[in-house]
């Protein structure tokens, strides 16, 4: 069952949390990407990970949600087309609140490390920062950040630049239309709308200036080269991308898989820059595998 919020302390940032199943089984931390809470990791799904036997930790990142808001500039949609921005702060201090997360609600203090689009590369900083609380890593629609793989499609790039709709969840909807998979279904589009509401709820109840998206996509755009850095990772790990993705596009799969010694690429035909259902019995079924492989490799 899914337990009540939890305030972890990172450094002087509050991190909003909540957790799924029992504590006694091993620990799965999810991590959500650009501007999304972590009820974007929706109860089903986490609950099919507590029915594996997995304890789930979600929690919200630093400037979304019911976690600390920060203030300072974003990325104007100049850097972003320029690939050029000033982070008010890095996907590795995103990295280090994950890390806070695992050491205050983990009991072993370890846990298998998940996360999806931004979350997939701040997943794989926690992984290198902190590899003594990461037992595995299973990187979904991610990059390595090398410049060259991963890149988001021309004719994605209109959606990071839109001003806000006057209907943010309608246009939410639409926005998974165009960017998801091929198998999105009406319950998809309910998912989304239900998710919105419950976030903007969440996020109604804390201060905040709303640009914590763009201060989470200017450390995205920033991002460093991991490529060196996850070859020298020693623990199992999984790649999962969409091989219909078009904000980050398969080939930054593939790179990361690549740069991982033993970690397995997990293809999907049809799947987008998305979670639909359809797609939750191959990612559950491989965040198990992965979880369930001994954390000692040569």
């Amino acid at each position: 069952m899914t337990g009540t919020e939890r305030v972890v302390r990172s450094g002087d940032l509050r991190i909003c949390t909540t957790t799924t199943g029992s504590p006694d089984d091993p620990a799965v931390l999810l991590i959500m990407g650009l501007g999304l809470s972590y009820d974007w990791w929706r109860e089903d799904f986490c609950a099919a990970l507590a029915a594996r036997g997995r304890y789930v930790v979600r929690f919200d990142n630093r400037d979304v949600g019911r976690s600390s808001h920060v203030t300072g500039a974003g990325i104007s949609p100049w850097g972003f087309l320029t690939r050029r921005a000033r982070p008010v702060y890095s996907l590795g201090d995103m990295a280090d609140d994950a890390a806070a997360v695992i050491a205050e609600l983990v009991p072993a203090g370890r846990a298998h490390v998940v996360g999806a689009s931004l979350g997939a590369m701040v997943a794989q900083e926690v992984a290198i920062r902190h590899p003594d609380r990461t037992l595995s890593l299973t990187s979904i629609m991610g990059r390595p950040g090398d410049g060259r793989t991963g890149k988001v499609s021309w004719r994605r790039v209109p959606d990071f630049l839109r001003p806000p709709a006057s209907d943010p969840v309608e246009d939410m909807v639409r926005t998974f239309r165009r960017i998801g998979s091929t198998t999105r279904t009406a319950e998809d589009d309910e998912d989304v709308r239900v998710t919105m509401r419950r976030a903007a709820g969440r996020e109604a109840t804390v201060a905040h200036d709303g640009q914590g998206g763009g201060r989470q996509l200017a450390a995205c755009v920033g991002e460093r080269d991991r490529t060196a850095d996850l070859h020298g990772l020693r623990m199992p790990a999984l790649v999962i991308h969409g091989a219909a993705d078009t904000v980050i596009r398969p080939d930054g799969g593939r790179a990361t898989a690549a740069a991982i010694p033993g970690a397995e690429l997990l293809e999907l035909p049809g799947m987008g820059h998305d979670l639909a259902r359809a797609s939750w019995p191959a990612v559950v079924d491989g965040i198990v595998r992965v979880s369930g492989i001994s954390r000692t490799r040569a």
